[in-house]
């Protein structure tokens, strides 16, 4: 449209179209790794978006049973997460099994991937205990040295991840009190006492010897239960059917 102008110019200013401000992108979000309530956001855990690093330190632990001639070898790697700060810690990142025995290859590198998987899924991965521990041979299991016993393979392979665990103090246990600690071992000693029984150890052992004949735990799973002023009890852990 035309704008007919009637009087002289004096001023003129030249006048483009400004484009609208663009909205302003917002800083992407860092991602927080399994951030812990009371945890400032920067300390990172374990998850699976956490990168390998060129090393880790691991500890390997050696399983023997009479299922086999040969020896099984475990060897679980660790993760050191915010090192030398006051949250540093170590988490499991990776295992492997191995064997001369190649009769379960198949299985124990299945097994090795999918636990390898749950380690670097982070959270609370001490559940792994319990379920491998829960897995029978159908054919039997055998007791340990120390009068424990263990169900399958796969339940010591469970009992090898424990002891990491609580190398590294993923896993806490209080065990018994001093006053607990106390009644057993005076509960131990008078049934000594009363049983008189000798037992001659050959080898150099650090793990407790309970007098022969001595029933299954079903708390402990240790073969330390016996008969004690009229009522069973475990000298393992203290575990009494009369309270």
């Amino acid at each position: 449209m035309a704008i007919k102008i009637a009087k002289s110019i004096s001023n003129f200013e030249v006048v483009t179209q400004s484009p609208e401000p663009s909205p302003t992108e917002a800083p992407e979000a860092p991602i927080i790794i399994g951030q812990d309530e009371g945890l400032p956001a920067n300390v990172v855990q374990m998850h699976e978006k956490v990168e390998r690093p060129e090393m880790l330190v691991g500890s390997t632990y050696k399983i023997k049973t009479p299922l086999s001639d040969h020896a099984l070898y475990v060897t679980i790697n660790d993760i050191i997460l915010n090192p030398q700060t006051p949250y540093e810690k170590r988490r499991p990142f990776e295992i492997f099994i191995n064997s001369k025995n190649m009769d379960h290859f198949q299985w124990i590198v299945a097994l090795t991937r999918i636990i390898s998987a749950v380690f670097r899924k982070g959270g609370d991965v001490t559940f792994l205990v319990e379920e491998l521990r829960s897995v029978f041979d159908p054919q039997g299991g055998y007791f340990k040295r120390g009068g424990k016993y263990t169900p399958s393979l796969v339940a010591e392979i469970g009992d090898a991840i424990d002891s990491h665990m609580r190398m590294i103090g993923m896993i806490r246990d209080d065990g018994l009190d001093e006053h607990q600690q106390k009644l057993v071992d005076e509960k131990r000693r008078e049934f000594e006492n009363q049983s008189q029984a000798a037992i001659n150890d050959t080898e150099e052992d650090t793990t407790p010897t309970f007098p022969p004949g001595s029933r299954l735990c079903v708390k402990c799973q240790t073969k330390a239960v016996v008969l004690l002023d009229g009522c069973m009890t475990c000298l393992s852990c203290g575990d009494s059917k009369c309270g």
